[in-house]
């Protein structure tokens, strides 16, 4: 816990408090339908991980890919224009949870049970777990000038990212609310056209070196937009699932790390 409260800045994000903060970030998650914390991360543990994350790009496993807004293969049954078959372009590099240094911060945060505390608590979760194979848990994702992130739902119900290195210019974060409904198995093809079109507003975040991220990736339609200047986009991922014993996919393993080990 001592080593959390270095990593963490507990005097802005008491995380341990399950009671008052914890509820309060509840709430503002269900009422903006995503959670920012700015300065979650400690100025130190901030340089920290940027040097970590430098050190580690030269190991980044780079991919590009044409994929569709649900990350399926293409459905026969629809029209190629269908906004559910609509090729779409992403590319971005990817360190994987293997590589990360047993001693990193970032293995501190997730590993750590106040943390998944919080996130259980604000979520209204009775756990999280791991992903069961060594890449997919923990993940540093590199956005180099030109490199994006396509519209798309997410696999996982929920997304947590850290921002380690703001690019100059680009690499902004856009989502649509309401576009999709796991829970109700409901999908608004009509928003997403639009979307699709450019025809309608995306909320936008910067996102600011050391904050904390937490949404509904599986229900938002999201993107990152292209960077734009030579320094990169730096972003962390801290990915848990709600049953034990999940791998991430062996076609998104190999498609995302390059590798299925």
């Amino acid at each position: 816990m001592n080593n959390l409260r270095n990593i963490i800045d507990f005097q802005r994000h008491p995380i341990d408090d399950f009671n008052s903060y914890a509820r309060d970030c509840r709430s503002e998650l269900q009422k903006n339908s995503i959670l920012v914390l700015n300065n979650f991360l400690t100025k130190e543990a901030l340089v920290k991980l940027q040097h970590e994350a430098q050190e580690l790009h030269d190991k980044a496993f780079y991919c590009s890919q044409n994929h569709n807004i649900l990350l399926t293969k293409k459905n026969t049954q629809l029209d190629d224009s269908h906004p559910c078959n609509i090729e779409i372009i992403s590319d971005k590099g990817c360190v994987p949870h293997d590589l990360i240094p047993h001693d990193s911060h970032l293995r501190t945060i997730y590993n750590s049970a106040v943390f998944q505390s919080f996130i259980q608590s604000v979520l209204s979760l009775d756990k999280i777990h791991p992903y069961a194979d060594t890449l997919s848990s923990i993940n540093y994702n590199y956005y180099e000038k030109n490199q994006q992130l396509g519209w798309h739902f997410d696999n996982a119900s929920f997304a947590i990212t850290l921002m380690i290195q703001r690019p100059i210019a680009g690499g902004n974060f856009q989502y649509v609310v309401d576009a999709r409904n796991m829970g109700k198995n409901t999908i608004d093809i009509q928003l997403i056209d639009s979307v699709l079109q450019n025809k309608h507003p995306a909320e936008e975040l910067r996102g600011e070196e050391g904050t904390l991220v937490l949404f509904y990736g599986r229900n938002y339609l999201h993107r990152v937009l292209p960077v734009t200047s030579k320094k990169n986009r730096i972003l962390a991922t801290l990915n848990y699932n709600l049953e034990k014993n999940i791998e991430l996919s062996e076609n998104a393993r190999l498609t995302f790390f390059g590798r299925l080990h």
